[in-house]
């Protein structure tokens, strides 16, 4: 095999397909890489989806220096970003192409030099950087394999050297952490960085993977219901416009034109208007009920790349059959305008209209297992006419990916309540009071209730273990508020009035208990009233929720 001393743009796109080409096809093992014993495991799904986000985005940069191609696939991880591990994973990549700026082509000291870069930008990106994660496993692989080669030194063995030293920094990380040594498992996230590593370094020796595995649900293309539009349905709706224009040096003077021009025209003829430059190239999105119009007025710029016009009258009643209900204003009508508005993310039907019925402006489907992206977060901001967007994430792995959304939206001012669980966001919500205008004294306030609630959730085990002083039993359920087990019993009730037991439900005035999908309506209903029994003081208020993942939610209040 000859031996690689320079990377370009082309060979860049490659290693990056078959980086996610390979976690692809280890999805499901970095997904049970899981500490906690419920099946929420996803962090597989989510560092795939965010790598995959970016390799897609190059695959026809077959002509584009390093630097080009690096920034432009980074910037789609940055927006296609799902989870912490996710987020931490595009910052990763957002580094490496600040360290590839100006750089056409790489050789072994550019490459060690922009890694070195993916460093600073992956724990800067991370409040309170913990030791034992995917932050150290790449800190300590970089490092190793720069100090190991110089200028013009073979990348294959490069790479080789830097996936010897993430196999065993991976190794290391349940000693540095005791939860993961308690599991008895290695860092998720460091695994699926091994992973894309293993993926790389077959494509510098020749070897290129398949993409296949399991697919990610809700990802395949679904073929419209066509019969939903005929001769004499009316365009409610317009059409979603999406193209990647390449700017001609023909048509205008590229190295001074300004994007601006274009935007500022979409967003006079249209709405949801997202638009900007990676190199040479205008991405855009835009609902309008005159795509023509459109294409035809962008196309003195440039010559289109990629076309996509899509009918969203056909979109609606696809999203109203799945969903099931078709409570969603319309995209194209124009909302007031307000100074706040609210973004949450929830999972479960039942969840997701109680959050609607209490005000919120945009639901985002997702939760645990299944994180939205920093892109589904920008979808939903530009829903909203409001000077200031208070989001909650409910779920302590989205906070980074609202956060990271939050950087990227600049209409709005984008302030993220980080609600941890379903009923922090709940008692924000229906308390949120915003009356004041002062949006500093809306967040303490927003702080001081959260503080005030408990979540107490119930779900299945998935493995057999012993933690916080339970014997969890394989098949059983476990009650556990955070990450503290506080009960385990042989059926779903059981375990909830336990937890009731265990968190002194006697101390609240109200409890809201959530039912999941995979919960009985009749065995609830026996719960409730055999712990109405017992708390004769407490409220107990049942809300058919729907979720997956946990039986029952708990909200004590």
């Amino acid at each position: 095999m000859s031996e690689i001393h320079t990377l370009d743009g082309a060979m860049l796109a490659k290693l990056l397909k078959n980086g996610a080409a390979r976690l692809n096809s280890k999805r499901t093992v970095v997904n049970e890489l899981n500490v906690f014993p419920v099946p929420d495991g996803d962090t597989g799904d989510n560092m795939f989806m965010t790598i995959d986000s970016g390799a897609g985005a190059v695959q026809d940069c077959t002509q584009d220096p390093v630097d080009v191609v690096s920034a432009k696939a980074a910037r789609q991880m940055l927006l296609g970003a799902r989870g912490n591990s996710g987020v931490i994973l595009s910052r990763i990549f957002s580094g490496i192409a600040r360290g590839f700026a100006g750089v056409e082509k790489a050789d072994a000291a550019a490459v060690a030099k922009a890694l070195e870069t993916g460093i600073e930008e992956a724990y800067s990106a991370v409040s309170h950087p913990v030791e034992g994660t995917m932050l150290t496993v790449y800190r300590e692989a970089v490092r190793y394999a720069a100090g190991r080669h110089r200028e013009n030194d073979d990348l294959a063995a490069f790479g080789e050297d830097f996936l010897q030293e993430l196999r065993r920094s991976l190794e290391r990380t349940p000693e540095l952490l005791s939860v993961l040594k308690d599991a008895g498992v290695v860092d998720s996230g460091g695994a699926g960085l091994l992973y894309i590593a293993e993926g790389i370094c077959l494509a510098l020796q020749g070897d290129e993977e398949p993409l296949n595995g399991t697919p990610v649900p809700g990802e395949s293309p679904k073929a419209p219901d066509l019969s939903a539009f005929n001769e004499d349905s009316v365009l409610d709706y317009g059409y979603c416009t999406e193209f990647l224009l390449q700017l001609q040096r023909s048509k205008v003077d590229i190295d001074t034109f300004d994007a601006g021009v274009i935007f500022d025209w979409l967003k006079e003829n249209g709405e949801s208007v997202v638009c900007f430059r990676e190199g040479n190239i205008i991405k855009a999105h835009i609902h309008t009920m005159h795509p023509g119009d459109v294409l035809n007025h962008c196309q003195r710029y440039g010559e289109f790349l990629t076309l996509k016009v899509e009918n969203m009258t056909l979109q609606h009643n696809e999203t109203t059959v799945r969903n099931g209900y078709s409570e969603e204003e319309p995209q194209m009508k124009t909302r007031p305008h307000k100074d706040y508005g609210t973004v949450v993310v929830a999972s479960g039907s039942g969840i997701r209209r109680t959050f609607s019925e209490l005000g919120a402006d945009e639901v985002i489907e997702g939760g645990q297992s299944m994180n939205p992206s920093a892109q589904d977060f920008v979808k939903a901001f530009e829903q909203i006419d409001a000077d200031t967007i208070l989001v909650f994430p409910n779920n302590s792995n989205i906070i980074m990916t609202a956060s990271q959304a939050a950087g990227l939206y600049t209409k709005a001012k984008i302030c993220v309540v980080p609600t941890r669980t379903i009923g922090e966001g709940y008692a924000a919500l229906s308390m949120l009071d915003t009356s004041s205008g002062n949006t500093d004294e809306i967040l303490e306030q927003l702080k001081e209730i959260i503080s005030g609630v408990v979540t107490g959730m119930v779900s299945a085990a998935t493995r057999d273990t012993v933690m916080d002083g339970v014997q969890v039993v394989k098949g059983d359920h476990i009650g556990f508020t955070g990450r503290q087990i506080l009960s385990c019993a042989p059926g779903a009730c059981a375990t909830a009035e336990a937890l009731c037991d265990k968190l002194d439900a006697a101390s609240f005035d109200v409890v809201l208990v959530i039912r999941g999908e995979s919960a009985g309506e009749e065995e609830t209903a026996r719960m409730l009233e055999e712990l109405q029994k017992k708390y004769r003081r407490t409220e107990f208020i049942p809300i058919d929720g729907m979720q997956p993942v946990y039986d029952y939610i708990l909200i004590f209040e």
